[in-house]
């Protein structure tokens, strides 16, 4: 561009154009922001004004929540318990076991203890809870808690072995451990399970959505899920809180277990919203089952992408037809100028 149509597009420009009170420069063909200038005073005001301006995202004043850091931290190490040597920077000796296993459960004894207890606080005039007696209650609610885990191992041994069985691309058991990540969703899904049934309250989800951040799998804690479960590939799979899946159920990537509709909000909390599946069911890649009174029966298979909002018999196939495909050659493509 010669230099005075530049210079004219420029003066167009700083005419239109602020940023922070700052006119935009031109130098070499690029546009050059200024430095903004403020002080750390001056931002730290602007941000603390909005405090008082945007409310209800606040917690200032307020109840010690339960840590989302510290929530990550005892999922990890609660794996560790759950598969000992797989999650460890290093392997652990027979002989090391005992004295291993008893140092990590007296220190997550203390402080899922005190997450709990921060827990009970949050919910404790809700429920008429005396504080006095919270300490205790959480402690007693981090013993029953960890005395379950030896119940949850035996379901993930279960599930660690359909996967195996279940997928022929599986090298071994220790692979489907160590490199799966249905394996860490399923795992802290089922403990944050038996924290849900215990009624424990921010906990169980801060942990399902710190899996699913890391796993990409929505497996709310809410639901029910049988042994030899296996969700293969998995990332956007979606199992709602009031889900009931059976024994020996399979699902690929994407699929949804889902509600009906939200539009009735907190007046559908404690309903059954999710649908239920039995035994045997496979499910394949981006079906979507919606319902709270959808039952798929057991030994069905739905296959890919469909849709279904209405309950199946057993030993169903559900699946698309007349889905019409066309192939046609590149040459003979209609040419679309796709140019913006």
């Amino acid at each position: 561009m010669p230099k005075k149509q530049r210079r004219a597009r420029w003066d167009e420009i700083s005419q239109n154009r602020r940023w922070s009170g700052s006119r935009l420069r031109l130098r070499l063909g690029c546009l050059i922001f200024p430095p903004v200038k403020l002080s750390v005073t001056e931002l730290t005001d602007q941000l603390i004004a909005s405090y008082a301006r945007v409310g209800g995202i606040n917690n200032l004043d307020g109840k010690n929540l339960p840590s989302k850091t510290a929530i990550a931290s005892l999922s990890c190490d609660s794996l560790r318990l759950l598969f000992p040597g797989f999650f460890d920077e290093q392997s652990i000796h027979t002989s090391q076991l005992k004295v291993e296993t008893a140092t990590l459960m007296d220190s997550l004894l203390s402080r899922l203890g005190d997450e709990i207890y921060k827990s009970l606080v949050y919910v404790a005039p809700e429920k008429k809870m005396d504080l006095r007696d919270l300490g205790q209650v959480a402690h007693n609610q981090t013993l029953e808690f960890l005395s379950k885990l030896p119940r949850v191992r035996e379901l993930l041994q279960m599930d660690i072995e359909a996967a195996y069985q279940g997928d022929p691309a599986a090298l071994s058991k220790e692979e489907v451990i160590v490199a799966y990540p249905f394996v860490e969703a399923i795992a802290v899904q089922r403990m944050a399970h038996e924290l849900y049934l215990q009624k424990i309250p921010l906990i169980p989800r801060i942990m399902t959505e710190w899996a699913h951040s890391r796993t990409g799998m929505d497996l709310h804690p809410g639901a029910e899920i049988g042994s030899h479960f296996f969700i293969d590939h998995g990332t956007g799979t979606v199992i709602g809180e009031t889900t009931t899946i059976g024994r020996h159920v399979k699902l690929y990537q994407g699929v949804g277990l889902v509600a009906r509709s939200l539009a009735g909000g907190q007046s559908l909390k404690g309903l059954k919203r999710h649908p239920t599946l039995e035994d045997g069911v496979t499910i394949y890649a981006n079906a979507t089952i919606v319902g709270g009174e959808t039952v798929i029966g057991a030994g069905s298979t739905i296959g890919a992408s469909v849709f279904l909002t209405h309950s199946v018999p057993p030993n169903s196939l559900v699946s698309y037809e007349k889905i019409d495909i066309k192939v046609t050659k590149k040459e003979e493509r209609i040419k679309t100028d796709f140019q913006i």
